[in-house]
């Protein structure tokens, strides 16, 4: 069965190899002709200074502020912001310790940028490090201007600076679908030979004094170690960021980017599944069977019991160590690092793909085959911000890891990578690559996206969004 695929409002292109050959070459060739000419995505060193800033600012719930299935504190969470201009035109990248980022939020947040701070809505990216132990807030108000807040300091204290990038690897993430060796159905673990990309991508900025601004840094892992606990946490991206910012006594500002971790987590993960067989076994005692469902949070769990305390314990010690080792890693790249640009050109621009829909009418979180009836059509919103040499392609969904390796592989960029759960929400569900759409998990089964269209959607709408890129 085909599907239809909208991109904007145009049907997806048939002809998607010679179409992409065609594109690289020209991008290519485009490419190769202004280096020589002058000014080009990477502008000659005698044009307009770069200049960089960054601040963070606290934007974790005071106690009368959590709601009542949160028991307290674990470690605090921010908003974290880097805006960089080049004397044409600015970009902002922004990072906030939530599950995600409402639509309204978004659209609001980079129209009050624009207006207030001058930089163009479509140079905003507002990413959630989708840390699933953060509670969910209503869009607006306090929080919203907190992360306002964060890119207005961060454009206050921007002065001249350099761009640089590199990419490192982290083996701290895993594919989470594997075949259960005992059921033989498809079911949540760690899959040793499944896809995932380990890349750490890297962009430093730098004053021109040497004195570092501020690292964003790119990678696909699910942020779900300290979900059970029911405290407040940034969990492993801002154990992370805390340890890269400490490193330099705070005289940095670190935003995770999230990549394409929609079928990625922790490798080491082992108590969250031992907490889940203990939930089961209570609940069963109570007459439920959760057995193929999955409560929220912490919720059933005896935190007084001996055995669940520790487990509790060794996931706070291990989001800690994994965000030591993340972090160790972002400052191995940094330091490694040796061409640094002091100019850099700015471009951006954003589209809606849209793909066919489907509802799901049966339940079970896995091992099951999932039955569906047509449902309204779903969109995905996609950014591109390029800075410098540096493709940074943006979804709103929590994507697959494989549809950003796809990406990767066919951008004409060298320097690309892909930052999910950005500029808002999709109603997609998780969006996974096609082949995938054969596994019995509960990522494909709850996504109302049909098979078929999304992943060429995704990628083919970025490379068209590089094909435009025309830097300020």
């Amino acid at each position: 069965m085909t599907h239809r695929c909208h991109i904007d409002v145009g049907l997806a292109d048939t002809q998607g190899v010679e179409r992409m050959k065609t594109r690289k070459l020209i991008v290519m060739v485009t490419m190769l002709a202004a280096m020589a000419a002058g000014p080009a995505l990477a502008q000659s060193a005698d044009g307009p200074a770069l200049r960089a800033g960054a601040a963070k600012v606290d934007i974790t719930p005071a106690p009368n502020e959590l709601p009542k299935t949160y028991e307290g504190v674990h470690d605090p969470i921010y908003a974290r912001a880097i805006v960089v201009q080049n004397g044409t035109t600015g970009a902002a990248l922004i990072t906030v310790d939530v599950g995600g980022i409402s639509n309204e939020s978004w659209q609001s947040l980079s129209q009050r940028i624009e207006k207030e701070l001058g930089i163009p809505a479509l140079n905003v990216l507002i990413t959630a490090t989708h840390t699933h132990s953060s509670p969910r807030r209503p869009g607006g108000g306090d929080l919203d201007e907190k992360i306002f807040q964060a890119a207005k300091l961060a454009k206050e204290s921007a002065r001249p600076a350099t761009i640089g990038y590199g990419t490192g690897v982290s083996y701290i993430n895993i594919n989470r679908n594997i075949i259960d060796p005992k059921t033989r159905g498809w079911w949540e673990g760690p899959n040793y030979d499944g896809p995932s990309d380990k890349t750490v991508s890297v962009v430093t900025f730098k004053g021109t004094d040497g004195q570092p601004i501020a690292v964003y840094y790119n990678y696909a892992m699910h942020a779900v170690i300290m979900g059970q606990l029911d405290q407040v946490s940034g969990d492993v991206p801002g154990a992370a960021s805390r340890y890269i910012e400490d490193s330099f006594d705070d005289k940095i500002v670190a935003l995770w980017s999230t990549g394409a971790a929609g079928d990625q987590n922790p490798i080491y993960f082992q108590q969250t599944y031992d907490l889940r067989e203990i939930r089961i076994k209570d609940y069963a005692k109570r007459g439920e069977d959760i057995s193929n469902a999955m409560p929220p949070g912490g919720q059933g769990l005896n935190k007084q019991d001996p055995t669940v305390k520790r487990l509790m314990n060794q996931q706070k010690q291990m989001s800690a160590s994994m965000g030591q080792f993340l972090g160790e890693e972002v400052l191995r790249v940094m330091r490694g690092i040796e061409r640094e640009s002091p100019t850099a050109g700015i471009f951006a621009a954003q589209k809606t793909v849209t793909c066919p829909g489907r509802e799901r009418t049966n339940k079970g979180r896995g091992g099951i085959a999932g039955t569906y009836i047509d449902g309204p059509d779903v969109s995905m919103h996609l950014s591109l911000l390029i800075l410098d040499d540096i493709a940074i392609g943006a979804v709103n969904g929590e994507v697959f890891n494989l549809i950003a390796q796809r990406f990767k592989r066919e951008s004409p960029m060298a320097r690309s990578m892909m930052v999910t759960v950005t500029n808002g929400r999709s109603t997609t569900g998780y969006i996974p690559n096609d082949a995938a759409f054969g596994y019995q998990v509960f990522e494909v089964l709850s996504s109302r996206l049909k098979p078929g269209c999304a992943e060429t959607a995704i990628v083919d709408g970025l490379l068209d969004l590089i094909d435009q890129a025309k830097p300020q």
